[in-house]
């Protein structure tokens, strides 16, 4: 696993709230879209940055394209993060959560 990309995908609160929508099940890329005020280009950059991370995957239905969550990868990517700072076997909280913020 690449955490170094999945850390990057993470970055973005938009990035961090498509994952969360993405929990509840397969969307559209316009769907998912439209929960956002930004230009299309910049939702396809946001959508190669989730995929290249392997958070995300694109599957084609004509010419509509669904993403899915990939939670292993984002279950590896916790447990990497919480190893890494020494938080796994104790049990004691982990740093901020990933979830969405108001700023990036």
């Amino acid at each position: 696993m690449k955490i170094n990309l999945v850390l990057k995908a993470l970055n973005h609160p938009i990035r961090r709230d498509i994952i969360a929508r993405l929990r509840e099940g397969p969307l559209s890329a316009g769907d998912l879209a439209a929960f956002y005020d930004v230009s299309k280009p910049t939702m396809s950059t946001h959508y190669a940055t989730l995929k290249d991370a392997d958070l995300i995957r694109g599957e084609k239905d004509g010419v509509t394209i669904f993403y899915h969550l990939n939670a292993t990868v984002a279950e590896d990517a916790l447990s990497s993060l919480m190893a890494l700072l020494g938080t796994g076997e104790t049990g004691q909280a982990v740093a901020p959560s990933l979830n969405k913020e108001t700023s990036s």
